[in-house]
């Protein structure tokens, strides 16, 4: 017998049912992935299974005595209590050692019990309230996107933890690493149906994408034969007989199974709009630290440059300053230590973690046109509503006020304002929180393709493996280093002993070999040409944007033929010495690098 069933349950609060007769059964130490769109009712079918959601229709078959508990995906809210105390209520009333189960899930979770719970951090919430989901022993455990709020370190701890569980997990995540790691079973919910997929969550991709081809190819066959019967119809029966009748009957039900069909859920139609292309140098820092009055060093020591369309990642645990340190590079705040330079035509759009820049008493319309009927979009007029539909934004759900959006809907809003403005450096701060998989992966693809430079702040270990073409890692108070590549890249480079890992994209492949007079060292002269180097690379690229847009005028072609000879004699030359310029500054890098001073 399973241990939970759903035999044809039905549950709505719309025009369409969230559940439409669906079933559905657990079995013992099954870890099963729950996966659908953002709205697609997943929070809903938890609250279902859990018991605390009643159905419209249907049926739900526990086994007798079935312990079910359920990590909520919101994060709790402070309270003045300790940590034992917040545990303890998640503790069953027929329990014989309740003082007993508490110590043991606090110590296999390693957690301090005499703390207060309300001063904790996100992250550690959550564990408080895992560790009191699973101190009644339960025989299936519901997790609500558990990442959320989570660091790297804290979201690897939970999956070995998981690992280890041998109880049910039924789990919500977009977190594709840890549903790689976890996931015996994935099921999807989608337009009120539930479909079953065994094994990992690449053959789940690959199964899915053929039944999504099969059901285009189906619906496409059946819209066919429907559109030639109403053809039959309209040219009138030519006899009364019974076949005819018998096709206008089955025409009708076939109008009837097309008026019910559940259309899949379109993408996001996401475009980013670039402005003019920044200088080569879009960020420099030497030597950068910063320190609130009064504080340790959140960022110490921080040598760094970032070249246009470098894709940069930044990893961390919470509070480590990540926030901070793309402050810092973006010369909001002013470093206590060491320069940063921001380079020539950088045009910045920032996607803020909190969500800060949403007004939660305005409509989702409002927050993206502030009242207007249209808006531009790669310079051209077009109207809200037109572009708030691209993200899945229906005419009611645009009237709505931010505060009624769910966490995946606040994300696609702030999205779809982020990415009006034209920008050539976009900053991201946390933007997978509570978006689907889909959405997340159509992000990625937008990011990939950007030819502008990119800084994003995220502990979705998949995501930053998938768009970072450098990372810098936070690795203990106020030190942040530079690797080549994403997160996998990070941990292979410092698991290396014995020799520096301090490396970027630029040196990639740059293996310095060891000698016993030690590497080379740069001499006053070349430190100085290296200081100057941004700024006759800047000036160059300058002369040489100029040189282009004269020569994309047409009135240029109108002048003497000296002129247009000079022009195109001095392109070839500025091209050779921004190469040069270049070839030496990264000279000058390599050796800075090696010997840092």
């Amino acid at each position: 017998m399973s241990l939970l069933s759903l035999r044809g349950v039905s549950l709505s609060f719309g025009a369409e049912p969230l559940l439409d007769g669906v079933d559905l059964h657990v079995e013992e130490g099954e870890r099963i992935s729950l996966l659908g769109r953002n709205g697609a009712g997943k929070s809903t079918l938890l609250g279902v299974l859990s018991g605390s959601c009643a159905i419209d229709d249907g049926v739900i078959d526990r086994r007798p005595g079935l312990r079910v508990s359920v990590l909520s995906q919101q994060v709790p809210a402070a309270a003045e209590v300790t940590v034992r105390a917040v545990v303890t209520d998640g503790v069953p009333p027929q329990h014989e050692a309740p003082e007993r189960a508490v110590d043991t899930i606090l110590s296999r979770l390693g957690i301090e019990g005499d703390q207060s719970f309300g001063p904790l951090s996100a992250g550690n919430k959550r564990r408080v309230h895992l560790a009191k989901a699973l101190v009644g022993e339960p025989d299936v455990l519901l997790l609500d996107e558990p990442t959320n709020h989570l660091d790297i370190d804290a979201i690897r701890w939970l999956e070995d933890f998981l690992l280890r569980w041998d109880g049910t997990l039924l789990f919500v995540t977009h977190d594709r690493a840890l549903l790689g790691r976890l996931a015996t079973r994935i099921i999807e919910l989608d337009r009120g149906q539930l479909y079953s997929f065994a094994g990992d969550y690449a053959s789940y991709l690959r199964r899915r994408e053929a039944a999504l081809v099969e059901e285009e190819r189906h619906a496409a066959a059946f819209d066919k034969k429907l559109a030639a019967e109403e053809v039959w119809l309209r040219q009138g029966i030519k006899a009364r007989r019974t076949r005819n009748e018998g096709r206008k009957r089955a025409l009708l039900t076939m109008r009837n199974q097309r008026s019910k069909r559940r259309e899949r859920v379109g993408k996001v139609r996401m475009n980013l709009q670039e402005a003019e292309r920044s200088g080569k140098l879009v960020v420099v820092a030497r030597e950068v630290g910063f320190a609130y009055q009064g504080g340790g060093d959140i960022v110490r020591g921080l040598s760094t440059i970032i070249l246009r369309g470098d894709k940069v990642g930044v990893i961390g645990p919470n509070g480590c300053g990540k926030t901070t340190l793309v402050r810092a590079l973006l010369g909001e705040l002013e470093p206590t230590s060491g320069a940063v330079k921001i380079g020539s035509r950088v045009e910045v759009a920032y996607f803020d973690q909190l969500r800060e820049q949403l007004d939660e008493s305005a409509s989702v319309r409002d927050n993206v046109s502030a009242g207007a009927d249209n808006i531009q979009v790669d310079g051209m007029p077009r109207h809200v509503m037109s572009y708030l539909a691209d993200w899945l934004f229906s005419g009611e759900r645009a009237r709505t006020p931010v505060s009624a959006l769910s966490g995946g809907e606040r994300n696609r809003l702030l999205l779809a304002r982020l990415f009006l403005k034209p920008s050539n450096l976009l900053v991201l701060d946390e933007p997978t929180n509570d978006l689907d998989v889909e959405t997340l992966e159509l992000l990625e693809e937008r990011l990939i393709s950007y030819q502008g430079t990119v800084i994003v702040v995220s502990h979705d270990r998949a995501f930053i493996d998938n768009i970072a073409s450098s990372t810098l890692a936070w690795e203990g108070p106020g030190r942040f280093v530079e690797y080549a590549g994403g997160y996998s890249d990070w941990q292979r480079q410092r698991g290396v002993e014995g020799e520096s890992v301090h490396t970027s994209l630029k040196t990639k492949g740059h293996k310095p070999k060891t000698k016993t007079k030690g590497p080379p060292k740069l001499t006053f002269a070349q430190k100085r040409e290296l200081e100057q180097l941004p700024a006759i690379i800047e000036g160059l690229e300058a002369e040489q944007a100029t040189l282009h847009a004269r020569m994309a005028d047409p009135d240029f072609y109108q002048q003497g033929g000296d002129a247009i000879a000079d022009a195109n004699a001095r392109l070839e030359p500025l091209q050779q010495q921004l190469e040069q310029a270049y070839a030496r500054w990264q000279t000058l890098e390599e050796i800075a690098e090696l010997n840092p001073q």
